[in-house]
């Protein structure tokens, strides 16, 4: 992290002020999504909204779709109007104001309201500041590493999170957690602010001026008019390609959650007593369904770095390395893997509660394949996005998300009817022959972004 952009400031700083800023900010994002599902079923009489006919499904799964879809608007602010540095501690405000709403809620209007402030918040904070730290580095071998360990700061967040509001709400309730979440922006906030000089220009200024000054003072007026070139249009079409792709991945991955919460996590009547199909007893402890949650940022924080050096490393081999197809290619088929490992604990255990260490194991291969492939999209986009399209690019990217959030809850309440093994099982096979196909496809997508020194 040594070839950075000159500035009168400290880009290194810089950066790590970008990841803390993710640090908290995923605190926060992974923490309600657990907590609107408890929140919204729990009975009113305990602090929650006492709601049972499924709500609590359909609004997690539209805090998932609409915090991804908002940055593909938020992102024309940065391209075009504002400087992102700027952008970025208003979207914080604005998440400390939603939780906040979120602690006062009585209704599921309420938490409407939060998941709309949490959704627009994020539009101005998500890809502002992956396209700062993009931007700080100007050695572009060294943004595999750069985003790989942010994301570990990512999932550092989500660890926190969700194992400490975990304990949190069995020891004061729901409601009190959301009140966490909104400090917890609120303070980010401030401290982002506090990190604008070590960023120095990086950020203040809209995208589409970082093309204008490779520019004489003759063509700087007509950049932005310039029509895209072949090449930057053929790169555009990798980037869409490779995230719809990606979001086949999420679909399948936020819905790898809910099994954990409903099938395994919830206690049905046998013979007249309340067993689970899960044991979640440890001793004299009961296992949260959160630390599920946890254990995905556990993993993703282990795996970040170790992946960075070892992405760095593949990356300066004479072919450049994987490409961002395959390292998406090996992340579905993992995905596959953990699904059949789900089936595996499922005919196995015989009518008898699962050992926990299936969801161990299932929740290490699902985090394993998140981590091939997804830090590395930033940068690609990062290398490859053409300078006045970069925040769009980015918000792209996080819209596989969006469409995911759409989808995963409804389509898990049609696979819910099919027996569980089954189901995991098909799963699991789709996800490989698609994984199958993207690898083969790779040869001809590298060729996308690849300028053809002839032109």
């Amino acid at each position: 992290m040594t070839n950075t952009v000159q500035t009168k400031a400290n880009p290194k700083a810089g950066f790590w002020f970008c990841n803390f800023a993710f640090t908290l900010e995923r605190f926060s994002y992974y923490s309600a999504k657990w907590l609107i599902i408890q929140f919204i079923a729990l009975e009113a009489a305990k602090g929650g909204l006492g709601i049972t006919d499924g709500s609590n499904a359909v609004y997690q799964s539209f805090f998932v779709a609409f915090t991804y879809l908002a940055p593909l608007f938020g992102s024309v602010l940065s391209d075009r109007f504002f400087g992102a540095k700027y952008l970025v501690p208003i979207g914080m405000a604005l998440m400390s104001l939603g939780y906040f709403v979120g602690f006062n809620a009585h209704s599921l209007g309420g938490m409407a309201l939060m998941i709309g402030l949490v959704s627009i918040g994020t539009g101005l904070f998500k890809p502002q500041t992956n396209s700062i730290t993009g931007l700080l580095f100007s050695d572009k071998k060294e943004l595999d590493k750069a985003f790989s360990t942010q994301y570990s700061m990512v999932n550092l967040g989500s660890f926190i999170g969700t194992t400490s509001i975990g304990l949190i709400a069995g020891s004061y309730g729901y409601r009190i957690c959301f009140l966490v979440c909104a400090v917890a922006m609120l303070i980010n906030a401030v401290l982002f602010v506090c990190s604008w000089k070590s960023l120095g220009e990086v950020g203040a200024r809209p995208f589409k001026e970082n093309e204008k000054k490779d520019t004489s003072a003759a063509d700087s007026e007509t950049v932005e008019k310039k029509p895209l070139t072949k090449i930057e249009k053929q790169r555009i079409a990798a980037i869409v390609f490779v995230s719809a792709f990606s979001a086949i991945f999420w679909i399948f991955w936020y819905m790898a959650y809910l099994p954990v919460y409903d099938y395994w996590g919830t206690a049905i009547q046998e013979a007249g007593k309340e067993v689970y199909r899960m044991n979640w007893q440890i001793g004299s402890f009961q296992v949260p369904t959160s630390f599920f949650d946890s254990l995905n940022g556990l993993v993703c924080i282990a795996l970040g770095p170790i992946l960075g050096i070892l992405w760095e490393m593949d990356a300066r081999r004479p072919n450049g390395g994987l490409t961002i197809f395959k390292h998406t290619a090996l992340g579905l088929g993992l995905l596959g893997v953990a699904f059949a490992v789900f089936a595996f604990a499922d005919i196995t255990r015989g009518g008898q509660p699962a050992n926990l260490l299936w969801v161990v194991l299932f929740g290490f291969v699902l985090s394993f394949g998140e981590m091939t492939f997804s830090p590395l999209g930033n940068s690609f986009i990062s290398k490859f996005a053409p300078k006045r399209l970069l925040s769009a690019m980015m918000a792209v990217w996080t819209c596989a998300i969006f469409i995911a959030g759409l989808s995963y809850g409804a389509l898990y309440n049609a696979i819910s009817k099919i027996p569980f093994a089954t189901s995991s099982f098909g799963i699991a096979a789709i996800l490989i022959v698609v994984a199958a196909i993207l690898w083969g496809m790779d040869g001809k997508l590298r060729s996308l972004v690849i300028e053809d020194k002839k032109d």
